[in-house]
């Protein structure tokens, strides 16, 4: 890549606590780099095909800020979940994107996003592969969810665990407050993937047994096994708590959530857009088979946007994978994705590597099935090993007037 030239970031897809930080990594690996301009797409390539596109050196021009930005929860460009057709169906969109690219003279074009922004730079790694452009696209891994294939976890995932498994230790001593039978079941996140959920397991310690049963989507609910493994722990404790991905389906294939609400909108990929009911259907069907209080907590955004409890390790690597990405860039890389490879657990080590888009996009990373226990309903210690280093550490909120300090684009909704 000839020095000088301009690249371009995009963010998309559901936001984590530490997306900004691999936006940071982005940015100031590209200046350091020599570009002359640091382009930022406003709501990912949706906004781009309308010409939302802000130049991001004046507002990312001292050390405070970029550590501002790396506190900041949320989607800084926006986000969006726009999939790019075939370009052998409708080739409209392609052309009005190389044609913005030339004219803002890019040279690099960087998504930060999950499986489908993936997607989105394998489709416009192939269109300028086909039309000899020179202009290199890498993908950015960020998902909460850690299912994208060809990296050890993705940046977004350490955060959310870290919260996940905070809240729950302090649920639990919560619910033991009143010497009565209750259920607690609490929803987490995890459409067809366990990694979340599973993340529920990171609560125990010499302090907290943790949760009693853990339900994945990679195994089906048993609806008769499960009461009965309900009122064996009823037996010996007052207090149970139960943590369930949001996408746990029954052996029919039925998410669980669509036996108590309606089956909801799909997203531009085909995914369900909206997963909730998971845990006021447990809830409601133990409190009626066993006759006992229930209580059901929903999650939701509180995983992907609590950067107060935000893992360093991840701010870290999130930061990492962004400057990798660029690196790889500017070496003529092109049709990549910045994974995080293991090196050591103990201590725990890692590294960047470059892995081809095409083996990443649109594909999921399963809970391994021998980190599930025999019975389905919790994870073996080979999880918390995998998952316990990535939640190490805390980043500190630069507080003002008693809340956290955020960075905003000025323009972006009225900010």
């Amino acid at each position: 890549m000839a020095w000088g030239v301009n690249v371009l970031v995009g963010q998309s897809g559901g936001p984590t606590a530490v997306i900004n930080s691999s936006l940071a990594g982005v940015f100031e690996s590209a200046r350091a780099l020599g570009v002359s301009h640091v382009y930022g797409m406003e709501y990912g390539i949706e906004g781009l095909l309308r010409g939302k596109i802000v130049d991001l050196d004046p507002y990312l021009d001292d050390k405070l800020e970029i550590e501002l930005l790396k506190r900041t929860p949320s989607s800084y460009l926006g986000s969006c979940r726009f999939k790019l057709p075939d370009p052998g169906t409708d080739e409209r969109p392609f052309v009005r994107l190389f044609a913005l690219f030339e004219q803002y003279n890019i040279g690099a074009v960087f998504y930060i996003g999950g499986n489908d922004s993936m997607d989105t730079i394998a489709k416009l790694a192939a269109y300028g592969a086909a039309r000899n452009s020179s202009i290199r696209f890498i993908g950015v891994p960020k998902t909460i969810d850690n299912d994208l294939m060809f990296t050890d976890h993705t940046p977004g995932y350490g955060s959310a665990a870290k919260y996940i498994a905070t809240i729950l230790k302090e649920v639990i001593c919560d619910s033991s407050v009143y010497d009565i039978r209750s259920v607690t079941v609490a929803e987490i996140m995890g459409r067809h993937t366990g990694w979340l959920a599973g993340a529920a397991s990171l609560a125990a310690g010499a302090d907290c047994d943790g949760p009693d049963i853990i339900l994945l989507p990679e195994r089906p609910f048993d609806e008769d096994v499960f009461l009965q493994r309900v009122a064996e722990l009823e037996k010996t404790r007052h207090n149970v708590m139960i943590a369930t991905s949001e996408g746990v389906k029954n052996r029919d294939g039925v998410f669980l959530c669509d036996l108590v609400s309606t089956a909801g909108q799909l997203d531009a990929f085909g995914h369900k857009a909206i997963l909730s009911g998971t845990s006021r259907y447990l809830a409601d069907l133990i409190r009626v088979r066993l006759g006992c209080k229930t209580r059901a907590i929903e999650l939701s955004t509180l995983q992907r946007c609590a950067s107060h409890l935000a893992s360093r390790t991840d701010v870290t690597e999130a930061y990492q994978v962004g400057g990798a990405a660029v690196e790889a860039a500017f070496q003529g890389q092109t049709g990549k994705m910045a994974g995080i490879r293991r090196i050591s657990d103990q201590p725990y080590r890692t590294g960047t590597e470059m892995v081809d888009v095409q083996k990443v996009a649109n594909l999921e990373k399963k809970v391994p099935d021998s980190w599930i226990t025999s019975d389905g309903m919790h994870v073996t210690a080979d999880f918390e090993r995998y998952a316990r280093p990535l939640i190490q550490a805390e980043l500190t909120p630069i507080y003002i007037d008693g809340v956290p300090r955020h960075l905003h684009l000025q323009g972006r909704d009225g900010q």
